[in-house]
């Protein structure tokens, strides 16, 4: 019998307003208020027949819009990680993500410790367990990376199988060293990119026979069958996708004689036994399934692009990062010399605590970092919450500089110099726009990063 895992990727960026907690109004997503809400309708409240059969992850930055918006379905993911739980040996479907979708490779070693400290965090509040992986946004890793997810005890991970060095089969798992020499692993799955292509970008949703077909052919190279695709593409990219997939896993592929199944009880049956090496990208500064040149996207004008008009280009994103990666380091000083805490950076890591049980935290983070100043203490503590969401990796995806995920990253960057300005820090406006100002849009009306940023990110 073949085994069979479907992992689902569902996230969306923070859309809410830094100042306020609100999503402001997205005209693109009419009919609905703004994406969020569009694609709950279109995709994660229709799946929620799927999330009992299928791995997945959700972001938390969309699991805590979920709670806020529609508690329904939010209850249902975590009823499905329940039932997975129980029916599969103690291992639900969920996963963990990486907090606020960064390119954990591109972060420094700081912000990638936390990234990964507070998605775990905030897995285990809400799942009421210990995740047993964490899902990397783009599967961006290099060794430092995956270094770090066996240091936090993790079992496995997913990648693409364009990130192993060397020839590999998706239908087994993997064992991966940690750098150190101490013989500490995580096991790494490839999902199967052939299937996983078919199902995001050529239509296999149109047909459930069709699709079990696929995972039949793809069974013949091996005992297991997984696939990995953005959760969205059931429902949202292909409308009846989630439907499809129900239609799969609860009928035709048991037919098939598939088990239905998840990576950890997976892992629990067939430990890997052959080690692997991941491709480590240009510079060694990452690789990942949404970029061929590595992590080019989230760089530099790499020639991966979505959407966008004949002779557009990216030059906007290097600058972008550079004036971002400029704020963080000047933020980071700030905080760090604030006095205030015990240990900033371990004060930091668990603050997500305060922000996901402020009630009952609260206290206990007083007692344990704060020195003095309380009221200082927390907005140099938010201060360095928006550092970190302005590192979403959807700022960088898509085609251009005025687009509404990078206008996010740059509210964000407002909301760090606002809150400098409140402790009186004196916040580095005149160097982050001159940074900013190489960045330029590609629609010329819309100017620079530093005219994008003062007409709609800085509070006025």
């Amino acid at each position: 019998m073949s085994a069979l895992i479907i992992h689902g990727h569902f996230y969306q960026p923070p859309r809410e307003n830094p100042w306020t907690g609100e999503v402001p109004t997205e005209p693109s997503a009419a009919p609905f208020h703004d994406w969020n809400e569009r694609i709950h309708a279109e995709c994660y409240a229709p799946n929620v027949i799927n999330y009992p059969n299928i791995s997945f992850n959700f972001g938390p930055t969309l699991l805590s819009w979920l709670e806020r918006h529609h508690k329904d379905t939010y209850q249902k993911i975590l009823d499905a990680d329940k039932v997975s739980a129980g029916a599969r040996g103690g291992h639900g479907n969920a996963t963990a993500q990486a907090y606020g979708h960064a390119i954990l490779p591109l972060c420094n070693e700081r912000d990638r410790l936390t990234q990964v400290v507070w998605g775990l965090a905030d897995f285990r509040f809400r799942f009421g367990r210990e995740a047993e992986a964490l899902w990397l946004p783009e599967t961006a890793a290099n060794d430092d990376v995956l270094a770090l997810l066996i240091d936090q005890g993790l079992r496995y991970v997913i990648l693409s199988p364009d990130q192993a060095k060397g020839k590999i089969e998706t239908s087994r798992a993997y064992v991966f060293r940690h750098p150190d020499g101490s013989g500490r692993s995580l096991a790494v799955f490839f999902y199967n990119g052939p299937l996983a292509r078919a199902i995001a970008f050529e239509k296999a949703l149109t047909s459930s026979r069709g699709l079990v077909d696929q995972f039949i052919r793809a069974a013949q190279s091996g005992d297991m069958v997984n696939v990995a695709t953005d959760g969205e593409t059931y429902g949202h990219h292909f409308k009846f996708g989630d439907l499809c997939l129900a239609h799969a896993l609860e009928v035709e592929a048991k037919q098939a004689g598939f088990w239905i199944t998840n990576y950890a009880e997976y892992l629990d049956r067939h430990p890997p036994v052959l080690e692997v090496e991941i491709e480590n990208g240009p510079d060694g500064e990452g690789s990942s399934w949404s970029c061929v040149h590595g992590v080019g996207r989230w760089t530099r004008d790499c020639g991966c692009h979505t959407g966008g008009e004949p002779g557009w280009n990216q030059s906007w994103r290097a600058p972008l990062r550079a004036a971002l990666n400029f704020l963080r380091d000047d933020a980071a000083v700030k905080f760090e010399s604030s006095e205030l805490l015990r240990d900033p950076w371990a004060a930091r890591n668990d603050y997500v605590g305060v922000l996901l049980d402020p009630q009952r935290a609260r206290t206990s983070f007083l007692t344990h970092h704060v020195v003095r100043d309380e009221s200082r203490v927390w907005k140099l503590l938010e201060m360095q919450r928006s550092a970190l969401l302005m590192f979403a990796s959807c700022g960088w995806f898509f085609s251009d500089l005025a687009g509404i995920e990078t206008i996010q990253l740059m509210r964000y960057a407002a909301r760090v110099m606002d809150l400098q300005a409140e402790l009186g820090l004196d916040p580095p406006e005149k160097k982050f726009l001159e940074l900013m100002s190489e960045a330029r849009s590609n629609q010329p009306e819309k100017g620079t990063g530093a005219d994008l940023f003062v007409h709609f990110a800085k509070p006025r």
